[in-house]
């Protein structure tokens, strides 16, 4: 390799590095004293947190309150307020010191967000006919809300929620259709700011009391070294097999997505080593980059811990996680497993080869070495399933575990190794208060979205809930599908300027009631919890959807390949995961809705995996060799055969609980386009002829 290649190389890693910093909160780097500042806060923050979950009782309403105070006065010490000098003042835009004006507005939005809690007796005696100082400490918190989102998120987020303030005060004024009765003053800042149906919102109470602490755990496992261990074990794995580093970025990436929560902290973890690798073994850098792009976004689809908006979805639906890990378990893992397929397929067209077992890590040796990494996965496994904790105490004990196990592996490893262990011992409470202050900075984004998607949560309570859905039944005509494409595609919209949890708050609150009723009024049930996994599903498709698709930039910076393309190539490999939300709507099997048998629910996850694989086929462009025009639409039979089954069944008159004998039809066709294209299959020689530029 060239001199030059490995400097454009270090250059994109650097690139992917300072991307993945600034969305887990790393945003200045003051010098002196004042460096000390801002990890003091994050880890009293953590501190506070993991207190709530032991021994501090206190109010919930003092809990949501706090823990946006802390939220807020990290960005604005952390943030500066323009990324370039603008205006000349450069002091706006400086990274190496926090300067006096960013002090006072991290002072006074902290307070800000702190005096219902403050005055919490008086308030609550005053709600509905609030004081000067409520209006004016109220007015305070949604303004520097909205200016803390825009520094940590961008500008789309506040924008959103500015509309729909000027909608609540103007909405008399507007068309028919969308025409409102409008708001007071008074009763405006009484829902945002004075009660929990709107800024101290449920998104707020679940970013305080679960997500935190999932955050925090996954901030320890990173900070021990589990993700460099997660990549080596799955290319251990799996790196031998045809096209295997793509095989290892998949099964890295998904592990992965337990330590960082984050699709382009995941993409900078893994990416590193899975990307070079796969250019190595074939895969052109676009290719490359996107394999890990859709490996990454997709990490937060799957069970048991799928980013804060699963948790979200717990308290909305009103139900148990452990429901949302059922209902959305079989659509995950059979995306996952549709991927692999992909690469498989890419890998066939290729000619490409796996690596050899020369180049890999030993499997027993790599997976002995890090078994301590598991431990702690495994304990919260147990606690949220076997157990049946609620998520907060599950994590909480699970991070008790790792907190033993990062105090105990350096010492270990200096005894084993005959060193010192005064050192080591250092070492381990070094990185467990550098790991609480990682997940601190890294909860950032998560609390001001789910606080200033509060705002539009608190503007539709107002009373909006029946014209939004009355406005979406006009738009879609009554037609359940064209609804559902609508939603879709707003979701990927909205979705390519906020982060998924502020996405799925915003469509969830103004579409997901819709979904269910609209489905009514077509003679339809639609589960809840389809409607909000739907919103959810689409929520983190828009992650790598062109042109703003962050994680494809992240890849393409280390593959040196161009950011759209790349984009574009990964929402094509997206695309097996973006139908399964249209399938699980129309068929709730999908999501387990009252299945209780196991056999059933395993039949009901080989045959939606079976459903995919035809469908990724089908998109793809191959099976086992290049598809004829007139195959396409058999592999788009098996796949509503496979994920429809009840669909079928009403077609050629069978009753509903017969509609899995529907199954072996999608099953024939597809073994007949298997011997079809048998023949067809290309030998070695033939594939570099065959495989597409």
């Amino acid at each position: 390799m060239s001199e030059l290649d490995l400097n454009q190389k270090d250059e994109g890693l650097e690139l992917a590095k300072r991307m993945a910093e600034e969305e887990e909160g790393i945003g200045r780097r003051p010098k002196g004293p004042a460096r000390f500042v801002i990890p003091t806060v994050a880890v009293a923050w953590s501190l506070f947190q993991l207190s709530i979950a032991s021994w501090l009782i206190i109010d919930s309403t003092f809990i949501r309150s706090i823990h946006l105070g802390f939220a807020m006065l990290i960005v604005f010490l952390n943030y500066p307020m323009f990324k370039k000098t603008r205006l000349g003042m450069k002091f706006l835009a400086t990274k190496s010191k926090i300067p006096v004006l960013d002090y006072l507005f991290a002072i006074l939005a902290c307070g800000s967000a702190l005096y219902i809690a403050i005055d919490y007796a008086g308030m609550t005696t005053r709600y509905g006919a609030p004081i000067p100082r409520d209006l004016i400490f109220g007015l305070a918190l949604t303004l520097l809300l909205l200016e803390a989102a825009r520094r940590v998120i961008g500008p789309a987020l506040p924008v959103i929620a500015l509309m729909f303030i000027v909608y609540a005060f103007l909405g008399p004024y507007m068309p028919d259709l969308i025409a409102f009765k409008g708001v007071s003053l008074n009763r405006f800042m009484g829902q945002m700011t004075m009660s929990t149906e709107g800024i101290y919102g449920i998104p707020l109470d679940v970013s305080a009391t679960i997500v935190f602490l999932f955050v925090l755990f996954g901030a320890m496992l990173d900070k021990a070294g589990a993700g460099q261990y997660f990549i080596r074990l799955a290319l251990s794995l799996l790196g031998g097999f045809k096209g295997g580093p793509a095989k290892a970025a998949i099964m890295g990436s998904g592990l992965t997505g337990l330590v960082s929560g984050s699709s382009i902290a995941n993409i900078v973890t893994t990416g590193t080593f899975t990307i070079p690798l796969m250019k190595k073994v074939g895969y052109p850098a676009k290719k490359a980059a996107a394999v890990e792009v859709a490996a990454s976004t997709d990490g937060q689809l799957a069970p048991p811990i799928m980013g804060a908006a699963a948790f979200i979805i717990a308290e909305y639906v009103n139900v148990p996680y452990v429901e949302v890990i059922k209902a959305a378990a079989v659509p995950a893992f059979a995306s996952y497993a549709a991927l692999f397929y992909i690469t498989h397929i890419e890998a066939s067209k290729l000619g490409l080869r796996g690596m050899t077992r020369a180049e890999l890590p030993p499997f027993f040796k790599t997976l002995i070495s890090g078994a301590h990494f598991l431990a702690p996965i495994l304990f919260l496994l147990y606690e949220l399933i076997v157990v049946r904790h609620s998520p907060e105490l599950a994590a909480f004990n699970a991070i008790w575990v790792m907190a033993i196990i990062m105090v105990l592996q350096h010492p270990v490893k200096a005894y084993l190794n005959k060193e010192p262990l005064g050192g080591a011992f250092k070492q381990g409470v070094f990185d467990i208060v550098g790991a609480l202050a990682t997940g601190a900075r890294n909860m950032v984004s998560v609390a001001l979205a789910t606080a200033a998607a509060g705002i539009i949560v608190g503007v539709v309570a107002l009373g909006l809930g029946q014209l939004i859905t009355a406005i979406i039944d006009t738009l879609s005509g009554g037609n359940i599908y064209l609804m559902l494409v609508i939603t879709a595609i707003t979701s990927l919209i909205i979705g390519m300027g906020l982060p998924t949890t502020a996405t799925y708050i915003v469509m969830a609150s103004l579409t997901a009631p819709a979904i269910v009723e609209i489905g009514g009024f077509n003679d339809f049930f639609v589960p809840l919890m389809a409607a909000h996994l739907f919103c959810f599903y689409f929520g983190i498709l828009a992650d790598d959807t062109p042109p703003v698709g962050l994680a494809a930039y992240a890849a393409a910076a280390i593959a040196k390949s161009p950011p759209v393309a790349t984009g574009l190539q990964g929402f094509m490999y997206d695309i097996r995961t973006a139908i399964l939300p249209f399938m699980f709507i129309f068929n709730s099997d999908l999501i387990l809705h009252n299945i209780t048998s196991w056999p059933q629910g395993l039949l009901i996850f080989a045959m939606a995996c079976v459903g995919n694989f035809a469908f990724a086929s089908a998109t793809q462009g191959w099976f086992v060799a290049r598809n004829r025009f007139y195959e396409i639409p058999l592999f788009l039979f098996v796949t509503v055969n496979l994920m429809r089954p009840d669909f079928i069944a009403s077609v050629i008159g069978l009753p509903h609980e017969q509609r899995y004998w529907t199954y072996l039809i999608g099953l024939a066709v597809f073994g007949v386009l298997y011997l079809m294209q048998r023949p067809r299959t290309p030998k070695p020689a033939e594939i570099s002829a065959a495989a597409p530029a």
